[in-house]
């Protein structure tokens, strides 16, 4: 006879509760949910790819709030959302000199924006990557 798996469910939703942002369980482990021990467990590719797709969806409904980003063609629209995945929407809406080249459709000075930048000098290859891309319009690397 298989296990009661909805008794089970509600058991343990009643009792590890949950927690939506990590937290440190009562012998110290790093934990978040309905009690997933992230030191020692983990998460699964699929959970990893689910949460990604999900960061993409919240990162682009952001994006679609601002002019600019919707006047782009697809592969700028994908810099931007690169780039506001990792520095988060307000962060990236800091960048006003690249945002003024954009909506000027300067590209060249849209590019050398996201060189001369703090954010630059932290990710590197990444922003080198990304600022090309904004100049030329097109797909480089990976």
């Amino acid at each position: 006879m298989p296990m009661n798996r909805q008794l089970l469910r509600s058991q343990l939703e009643r009792h590890e509760g949950l927690r939506l942002k990590p937290y440190h369980d009562t012998v110290g482990k790093l934990t978040i949910g309905y009690g997933r021990n992230l030191e020692d467990v983990g998460i699964s590719r699929d959970e990893a790819e689910f949460m990604l797709d999900n960061d993409i969806d919240q990162v682009e409904r952001q994006l679609e709030t601002v002019d600019e980003y919707r006047d782009l063609d697809a592969v700028r629209q994908a810099v931007i959302a690169n780039m506001a995945f990792n520095l988060g929407f307000a962060g990236l809406m800091g960048f006003k000199n690249m945002w003024a080249a954009i909506g000027r459709r300067d590209w060249e000075s849209a590019s050398e924006e996201m060189l001369n930048s703090k954010w630059a000098r932290q990710v590197g290859v990444r922003a080198v990557e990304l600022s090309e891309i904004m100049r030329t319009g097109e797909v480089v690397g990976g």
